[in-house]
C-alpha cells in the first residue's frame, strides 16, 4: 500500500460505513414513505436503487442521502390523488409519471443556470410551509395508527373530522402497537442515538403483531425491479400533473439544499475532515433531476434528499458519494435476499416512523425568532402555515411561494428611503427619524433612495418626492443622495430626467450626490449628466449645501 492509497482506503472504509448504516434505517423509512404516496412498499425500495446510483453519477455533495422523503411522498399524494383513485394502477403509472416530470423539470432548470429560484423561497415561509406538512402529514396517519381506512382528506381538518367520526372502531391491538412503537422510536433517538431505531421498531413490532390480527405490510416481490420507459398519459393529464410537479421539484431542490447547509454546519463525529464547500445549486439541481428520472425507469416515485438519513450519513463518517453507491448496493441485496422478514412489519410501525419523523421538522424557535425581530416575516409563517393546515400541500406550496413573490416585489417596489439632515458639529448627514438632533432646512430637501432605481419602483420615488414638498412651501433645493443607488435602467434614467425638468420650471434647484460609477455610466450615456450639467453632480451630500441658493430661485446653468 502506497502513501497515496492508505487515506484512500481509509476513506472508502468510512464510506462503506456509513453506507450500510444509512440502508438501515433507509429500508423501512422507503417502505413507509411509499405508503404515505399512496403506493406499494415495494415502491420505496425501488426508488432507493437506480436513483442512488445516479445521483453518485452526477451529484458532488458527499453529505446528502438521496431517497423517498415525507414532503414529496405526500405532495406525490395530494397531486396524484386528485387525478386517479389511489392504490390502482392508473395511480401507480401517474405516480411513475409525475417522478419523470420533476426530473425533467429539474434537469432543465439546472442546465438553465436556475438554481438560483431557490432564493425566491423565504425562510418564514419554508419554515411554515414545512411545518404545518408535518402536521399533515402526521394526521394523514392516524387511520393506520389506530387500525382504521380512512379517505384522504384534502386538509388536516378534513382528516380529522373522518377520524373523529370512526373513532369507536379503532382495532385497539393496532393502536397499542402504533403507542408501543412511538415511544419507543422517541426514548431511542434520546437515550441511544446511534442504534438504528427504525430497524429496531419494525423487527420488534414484526413479532408483536402475529397472530394479533393487525395489518401488514403483505407480500414483497423479490428481485430487481424492471426497467422500462414510463408510458405519457394524455397531454391533459400532463397538465394536470405539472403544478404538483413544480411545486415537487423545487422543494426537493430546497431541502438538499438545506440539508447539505445544515450538516455543513455542523461537524460530524467520526468523518474525515471534509472541504467540499458551498453547494453548487446548478449541478446539484441536475443531479437531482437525473436521479428521480432514473426513480421512473425503475417504476419509483419522487425522491430528493432527506434531512435524517442524511444526518446519519454523514454523522456515520460519509466522506463521499461513494456512500451512496453501498447504500444502494445494501438496499440491491435486500431486494435479492431479505424481503421474505419484509412482508412481516406492521403498517402501523411504518406509520409511527412517518409520524416520529415528520414531527421533528415543525420548528418552533423560528417563530419566537421573528416575533422579536421581524413581525412581518411572522405574519407570513403564519400565514403559510394556516393556508397548508386548511387548503392541504399542493395550495399551501403555491400560496407560500405567492407570499414569498409578493414579499419581493413589495420590497423593490416600495424601498427604504430617508429624509436626511446634518449631525451638529458634523458634515454627515443620517435619517432624521433615526436622529432627531439632526438639523434641516426649510428651504432644502435630501432625500435617500437604498434601491436600485427601475420601472418598478420609479412611480414610488414621484410620489415619495411629491409628498415631501408639499411640507416645504418654501423649498429653494432638492438633493437626492444616490449613495444608496447601484443600479439604474432606462425607466429609472426618465424618471431622473422628469424630475429634473420639474423642478427646473418650478425654479428648484435639483442635485444629485454620490452618484455611483454604474448610475453615473447611464445618466452619461443618455445625455442627462451633459444636460444637467457638472455643478447638480457632488461627490457628496455636504458638497450641494456648500454654496447657497440663489436669491432668485435659479440654479447655476451648464458651465456657470
Amino acid at each position: 500500500m502506497t502513501g497515496r492509497a492508505a487515506p484512500n482506503t481509509a476513506r472508502l472504509g468510512r464510506d462503506l460505513v456509513a453506507g450500510l448504516t444509512t440502508a438501515v434505517l433507509l429500508v423501512p423509512q422507503s417502505m413507509a414513505y411509499a405508503t404515505l404516496a399512496g403506493l406499494p412498499p415495494i415502491a420505496g425500495l425501488y426508488a432507493s436503487t437506480l436513483p442512488l446510483f445516479t445521483y453518485a453519477l452526477f451529484g458532488r455533495s458527499p453529505r446528502l442521502a438521496i431517497g423517498p422523503v415525507a414532503m414529496d411522498s405526500l405532495l406525490t399524494a395530494a397531486t396524484v390523488g386528485a387525478i386517479a383513485e389511489a392504490g390502482s394502477n392508473d395511480y401507480i403509472a401517474l405516480a411513475i409519471t409525475l417522478a419523470l416530470l420533476v426530473g425533467l423539470i429539474q434537469i432543465a432548470l439546472g442546465l438553465l443556470r436556475a438554481g438560483f429560484l431557490v432564493n425566491f423561497l423565504s425562510r418564514p415561509v419554508i419554515v411554515g410551509f414545512t411545518s404545518a406538512a408535518a402536521v399533515v402529514i402526521a394526521a394523514s396517519q392516524l387511520g393506520a395508527l389506530a387500525g382504521l381506512e380512512l379517505p384522504r382528506g384534502t386538509s388536516v381538518f378534513a382528516t380529522l373530522a373522518s377520524f373523529a367520526a370512526r373513532a369507536s372502531e379503532t382495532h385497539l391491538p393496532t393502536l397499542l402497537l402504533s403507542g408501543a412503537a412511538i415511544a419507543l422510536l422517541v426514548a431511542l433517538k434520546r437515550f441511544a442515538p446511534k442504534v438504528p431505531r427504525a430497524l429496531v421498531v419494525v423487527a420488534l413490532s414484526g413479532g408483536l403483531a402475529m397472530g394479533a390480527g393487525i395489518a401488514t405490510v403483505g407480500e414483497v416481490p423479490a428481485g430487481l425491479p424492471p426497467l422500462s420507459l414510463p408510458s405519457i398519459p394524455a397531454w391533459s393529464t400532463v397538465l394536470a400533473l405539472l403544478p404538483g410537479a413544480l411545486a415537487i421539484a423545487l422543494i426537493g431542490f430546497m431541502e438538499a439544499v438545506s440539508v447539505h447547509a445544515a450538516l455543513g454546519a455542523s461537524g460530524p463525529t467520526n468523518a474525515v475532515p471534509m472541504n467540499d464547500g458551498p453547494m453548487n445549486a446548478d449541478r446539484e439541481l441536475t443531479a437531482l433531476g437525473a436521479a428521480n428520472v432514473a426513480a421512473s425507469f425503475v417504476g419509483a416515485f419522487p425522491l430528493a434528499g432527506g434531512l435524517s438519513r442524511s444526518a446519519v450519513n454523514h454523522d456515520a463518517g460519509s466522506s463521499s458519494r461513494w456512500a451512496g453507491v453501498f447504500t444502494g448496493t445494501a438496499v440491491v441485496l435486500t431486494l435479492l435476499f431479505f424481503t421474505g422478514p419484509l412482508a412481516l412489519i406492521p403498517k402501523a410501525a411504518l406509520s409511527a416512523i412517518i409520524v416520529v419523523a415528520v414531527l421533528g421538522l415543525i420548528d418552533l424557535r423560528e417563530p419566537k425568532r421573528l416575533y422579536r425581530i421581524k413581525r412581518s416575516d411572522l405574519a407570513m409563517l403564519a400565514l403559510t402555515f394556516a393556508s397548508t393546515l386548511a387548503f392541504g400541500i399542493r395550495w399551501g406550496a403555491l400560496i407560500g411561494v405567492g407570499l414569498s413573490l409578493l414579499a419581493l416585489i413589495h420590497r423593490a417596489t416600495r424601498p427604504h428611503s430617508a429624509v436626511l439632515g446634518r449631525l451638529p458639529g458634523t458634515e454627515v448627514y443620517r435619517n432624521v427619524e433615526r436622529f432627531p438632533e439632526a438639523i434641516t432646512r426649510e428651504d432644502t430637501l435630501i432625500l435617500r433612495l437604498d434601491a436600485e432605481v427601475f420601472f418598478g419602483n420609479v412611480n414610488f420615488l414621484h410620489e415619495r418626492m411629491q409628498s415631501l414638498e408639499g411640507s416645504r412651501p418654501g423649498l429653494q433645493r432638492v438633493v437626492l443622495d444616490a449613495s444608496g443607488i447601484n443600479q439604474i435602467d432606462a425607466a429609472g434614467e426618465r424618471a431622473l430626467r422628469e424630475l429634473y425638468e420639474r423642478y427646473e420650471a418650478k425654479g428648484i434647484c435639483f442635485v444629485l450626490a454620490a452618484v455611483k460609477g454604474p448610475v453615473r455610466d447611464v445618466l452619461r450615456r443618455s445625455g442627462l449628466m451633459d444636460e444637467m450639467g457638472p455643478s447638480r453632480f457632488v461627490l457628496r451630500t455636504h458638497d450641494a449645501l456648500a454654496t447657497p441658493v440663489p436669491t432668485n430661485h435659479t440654479c447655476p446653468r451648464p458651465g456657470e
